[in-house]
């Protein structure tokens, strides 16, 4: 990836596998000093482990860069500030944020429990907004800077996920407050709604037709970290990424509005909104019948 990122310092969440491991490896790659973090779970968030990020930290000096590891639990405040702190102390600057870090609790919402709904919500969500609002204090001093979220295509929903896609469509609204808020001092934000390879895509109950590697979504990684995505003015945006595709997602928006004369009342909202305002259809809930007939015939249905 040549010198991208030459001269910079980027902070990586969830480093130790999978996609965040291919940011820090590729962030390094393209000149790059690492900041690589991870609490060392498993997909469900327990069991920690803090020799998973020292590993990543062997695998970017021995390939020539510069990496230091930080395994603290970024679900705690004081987890995303030390974060922060440790590119810092050991670099005297952070140039850029990616928080990939992430578990995974799968419930139907009628029976899911408190303790499957809040480990998400603070891995995902509030993992994000620690290390965010210490980098973000950083990057406004010094007047520039990147944070990059990741969510998914989930956002949109999920029939047994609703934990995770309440916090994936959280961090995309975390990301675009940020990127308005501090769009004055310098600072980018952006999310990135990757579709690759991992532990935590290997279970998956459809059989996805547009899918890579996590090497796909670390390039994509790298551009938003570089200058020459803030020379070309990319900031509030979520992009997928799926091997060979990749796509931005629209902006929030009104489809149409209805405008009555004096108070509404249920009886004329019933009477004029089919018809004018409408619906704006689900696409989540037309890929529900397959997935429905597959878990008849124990097939995978394909997502489309």
């Amino acid at each position: 990836m040549g010198n991208f990122l030459a001269g910079k310092v980027v902070a990586v969440t969830g480093a130790g596998r999978g996609i965040g491991r291919a940011v820090a490896l590729a962030a390094a790659a393209a000149g790059a000093k690492v900041v690589v973090n991870d609490y060392g779970v498993s997909t469900d968030g327990t069991a920690p482990a803090a020799e998973v990020a020292e590993s990543v930290v062997k695998e970017v000096e021995a390939a020539g860069g510069e990496a230091v590891a930080v395994a603290d639990d970024i679900s705690t405040m004081a987890g995303g500030q030390r974060v922060v702190d440790t590119a810092l102390a050991s670099y005297g600057r952070l140039d850029g944020v990616v928080c990939v870090a992430g578990i995974l609790r799968e419930r139907m919402l009628f029976n899911m429990t408190e303790r499957e709904w809040d480990p998400v919500l603070a891995t995902h969500l509030k993992g994000t907004f620690t290390v965010f609002r210490a980098a973000s204090a950083v990057m406004r001093a010094q007047k520039c800077g990147t944070l990059i979220g990741f969510t998914s295509g989930n956002h949109q929903g999920s029939v047994s996920q609703a934990n995770y896609s309440a916090a994936k469509g959280g961090v995309i609204s975390l990301v675009r407050s940020a990127a308005l808020g501090l769009h004055k001092y310098g600072v980018t934000a952006n999310a990135v709604a990757p579709v690759a390879r991992t532990r935590m895509s290997a279970n998956v109950p459809t059989e996805l037709s547009e899918i890579g590697e996590p090497e796909d979504v670390a390039a994509l990684a790298v551009y938003l970290l570089s200058d020459r995505a803030k020379e070309h003015g990319v900031t509030g945006q979520v992009y997928t990424v799926a091997g060979p595709k990749i796509a931005v997602w629209a902006q929030p928006r009104e489809l149409r509005a209805l405008y009555g004369e004096g108070a509404w009342t249920p009886e004329r909202i019933a009477q004029s909104l089919p018809g004018s305002v409408g619906v704006d259809p689900m696409p989540m809930l037309a890929r529900l019948a397959a997935m429905e007939e597959a878990a008849r015939s124990g097939s995978r249905p394909n997502a489309g």
